[in-house]
């Protein structure tokens, strides 16, 4: 069982020789500049600012980890951020290439978050299509669901299974870090990874 209220902040890893190196499973978050990654930990975790939320996309460029008891939450930069230069984006992708290659065996599940109200951009398909062929477990969420209309929303959860559809039976949680819409469906997708 894992205890969401008792987490602290570990530490923020630019390098690659500065990841832990031992053995504790770790629940990844991926998704784009500004798709609620921050708000998304906060609500899990019941904190309003333990993962700093920020209005300017591209404000997470290093990887952040926060340690439970049992568990490690990893907040990786988010991608797709157009204002930053050409040599910081290599620098993400080494980092972000160099950690999934160590921590393979680490990775309990990876959150790959997506904002539901807009289809799923290039990078989010490349980052899907990354997780799928290389076999990392994974779950869509679908943040920022409160900002839709009940048609609108309706629209887009049926466009979603036509956008994700060539990835199989993709488990797909709607999600809102206002409402907490989606926060226990997602609570137990991460215990029943972690057990597993």
């Amino acid at each position: 069982m894992i205890n969401f209220n008792n987490a602290e902040f570990s530490k923020s890893v630019g390098s690659l020789n500065q990841l832990e190196r031992d053995k504790v499973p770790e629940i990844v978050f991926s998704g784009k500049s500004n798709v609620g990654k921050s708000s998304l930990i906060n609500k899990l975790l019941n904190r309003k600012s333990l993962a700093r939320v920020s209005n300017k996309p591209g404000k997470t460029i290093n990887i952040n980890l926060y340690n439970l008891k049992e568990v490690r939450f990893v907040d990786l930069p988010g991608y797709g951020y157009a204002r930053v230069s050409f040599s910081e984006k290599q620098r993400w992708a080494t980092l972000l290439e160099g950690y999934f290659e160590l921590r393979k065996n680490s990775i309990a599940l990876v959150v790959q978050i997506i904002d539901m109200r807009h289809p799923p951009s290039a990078l989010d398909l490349q980052m899907i299509d990354f997780l799928f062929q290389k076999g990392y477990p994974f779950v869509i969420v679908a943040s920022k669901c409160d900002k839709l209309r009940k048609l609108a929303r309706a629209e887009r959860e049926e466009m979603m299974k036509k956008e994700l559809r060539s990835y199989g039976d993709l488990e797909t949680i709607v999600f809102s870090s206002e409402t907490g819409e989606g926060l226990e469906k997602l609570k137990n997708t991460i215990l029943s990874h972690c057990e597993a």
